[in-house]
């Protein structure tokens, strides 16, 4: 079956590393997957994988020549489906396939659709689709509530999945890089920090007093790029670990590509956010056998099962936040059952493999 999969760019987020976990791994779901893109800075591991991506620009809001490139694209290669995973690549996918009667068209809802124009393209896109994917059904529901969303008998939940052998660590010592003892334990955040109230790390950064309190030689990472306008909210959590007298156990790292080596080196992995849809990162963490403590909002909730595969503490609060770390800390067994519980229910429900058998069903299904 032949995909072409369009994404406006390439840079880091869970749709960009979803897409590459599926091409890294098409072929053995009988997927021959074209990749189309402006580009961005996840194209080396694109590469690294042997994966072909066609550069394509789009310099305009809707960009016709973009939509005769796509066009093009879909009749060269005799393509089967088109599937865009915002609403921006959905449109031009849509366009570009108009008329071709053999083509389907699939689009994925991976978080909120902020912008208003972006809200218009997706109700637009909606009922003219093959089908649509969401990544929960909490943010399924939220999004018919919140954004006036109309989801049809074409609507699909499949879950987002990662690959366990993407996640296997290279062998680089996060430890040695930042001059600590493989006997410090290391906390931390996988997450970038956006200007939309998206993910808390002020409130990770909150519970680190009393966390550096009541555990010895304790540090914490921050992993994930500063996007533009997030600038103070980055700023407000160094200034705070200055304030308390811990910048020395706080290590902000900015974007990396190191993660599995990072999740390798971790004793718990914190996942703090106000609003997600399915955070790639919670699968990753329980693929990679990391315990977790994470807030309460309902994708998280999904993922876990209602915290039966982490410790789950309420959005914003600091303290409790640090007790749920202490006591993963403190209860080595606890933890360890805690992580391999969750390990084995990501297998089944959150690795690449269980998303692209969901994937290639519906795949069928519509065809």
């Amino acid at each position: 079956m032949k995909v072409l999969k369009y994404l406006d760019t390439l840079d880091r987020g869970g749709a960009e590393m979803q897409v590459l976990d599926i091409c890294r791994n098409a072929g053995r779901f009988g997927l021959d997957i074209t990749l189309a893109t402006r580009g961005g800075t996840l194209e080396p591991e694109f590469e690294a994988a042997g994966i072909e991506i066609i550069r394509l620009e789009r310099k305009f809001p809707v960009d016709l020549k973009l939509v005769g490139s796509l066009r093009k694209i879909i009749k060269d290669r005799s393509i089967d489906i088109v599937h865009g995973y915002q609403s921006v690549d959905g449109l031009h996918l849509q366009l570009a396939a108009r008329g071709l009667k053999q083509v389907r068209k699939v689009l994925s809802f991976q978080g909120f659709v902020q912008a208003a124009k972006n809200r218009i393209v997706a109700k637009f896109l909606l009922p003219r689709v093959d089908a649509n994917i969401v990544v929960s059904r909490w943010l399924m529901d939220w999004l018919a509530k919140e954004r006036g969303l109309k989801f049809g008998g074409n609507t699909h939940v499949i879950y987002n999945g990662a690959d366990p052998e993407r996640l296997r660590p290279a062998g680089h010592s996060i430890k040695a890089e930042l001059g600590l003892s493989e006997e410090t334990r290391l906390i931390g955040m996988v997450g970038n920090f956006y200007r939309d109230a998206r993910k808390d790390q002020m409130t990770v950064v909150k519970a680190l007093g009393d966390i550096f309190e009541r555990v010895g030689d304790v540090h914490c990472i921050f992993a994930g790029k500063v996007e533009d306008g997030a600038e103070k909210k980055f700023e407000a959590c160094k200034e705070f670990v200055r304030y308390r007298g811990i910048a020395d156990r706080v290590h902000f790292l900015g974007g990396r590509t190191d993660i599995p080596d990072i999740l390798a080196k971790l004793e718990v992995f914190i996942f703090s956010s106000l609003h997600e849809g399915l955070p790639v990162a919670i699968s990753e963490a329980m693929l990679a056998g990391v315990p977790m403590a994470v807030s309460n909002i309902g994708p998280h909730l999904e993922a876990t099962n209602d915290g039966e595969f982490a410790r789950i503490f309420p959005t914003k609060d600091h303290r409790a936040l640090a007790d749920a770390v202490i006591s993963l800390l403190n209860e080595k067994n606890a933890a360890d059952d805690l992580a391999s519980r969750a390990r084995s229910h990501a297998a089944a429900n959150f690795s690449i493999d269980a998303h692209l058998g969901n994937l290639v069903r519906l795949y069928q299904q519509i065809r």
